[in-house]
């Protein structure tokens, strides 16, 4: 049968284009430049072509990280992040996450470390997926102090997690692992700062480490 006949509802995909069909009508009703607004906001902005090259950024985002249109969107991204900014587009670009929020360490015009929480969408022409739009909502003071040299990018993405105070759980969640694999990556932080719990690892990560420190890391028998 088919749901006219049952009386269902339609599909979840129908109802969600339907609702897209229903906020466009609305926007072209309601006339103005949506475009123009969105390069005025002061909230930094971008776009992200399928193959991963920044297309447009608003003034705001110009502001905060330079006219970076044209280059891969991994190069404003910090070394130590890239990965998981990759895992992150590939999710959006195939349309597995219709909506992503998450935290990332960014480079500045000055290529200073920045914190922004990032806000992004697939953006799509009917069924095919042309881009990604993002925001960055929320930004952070620059971070200055660089990573310690003897953490992997992976195991300094963990400590990042841990300084937010993030459960095992939710880190597996933004990395995209098991929550066993990442306590694996927690216990190889502790034993590479020489410390024993998570609350020491993130005081040592925000008071910062030692000359000594980071060229022969401190064990515990």
């Amino acid at each position: 049968m088919t749901s006219r006949q049952t009386g269902a509802a339609p599909s979840s995909p129908a109802r969600a284009r339907g609702r897209d069909v229903d906020r466009a009508t609305g926007l072209q009703a309601l006339g103005g430049d949506l475009a123009a607004a969105i390069e005025s906001i002061n909230v930094p902005s971008y776009v992200i072509d399928p193959s991963g090259v920044i297309c447009w950024i608003n003034d705001s985002a110009r502001r905060l990280v330079g006219d970076v249109r044209g280059r891969q969107y991994t190069s404003v991204v910090a070394p130590e992040e890239i990965r998981r900014a990759r895992e992150r587009f590939a999710r959006n670009i195939v349309g597995a996450e219709r909506v992503r929020d998450g935290e990332i360490t960014l480079l500045d015009a000055d290529g200073k470390r920045i914190q922004v929480e990032i806000s992004s969408v697939p953006l799509s022409d009917g069924l095919r997926i042309v881009g990604i739009f993002g925001q960055a909502v929320d930004v952070e003071a620059p971070v200055e102090k660089p990573p310690h040299p003897a953490l992997t990018p992976r195991q300094v993405e963990v400590l990042r997690l841990l300084e937010r105070g993030r459960s095992t759980a939710q880190m597996a969640d933004e990395l995209y692992l098991s929550p066993e694999t990442v306590r694996n990556h927690v216990r190889r932080v502790l034993r590479t700062l020489g410390v024993r719990t998570r609350l020491e690892a993130v005081a040592m990560s925000r008071f910062g480490w030692s000359a000594e420190l980071q060229q022969e890391p401190t064990r515990f028998p």
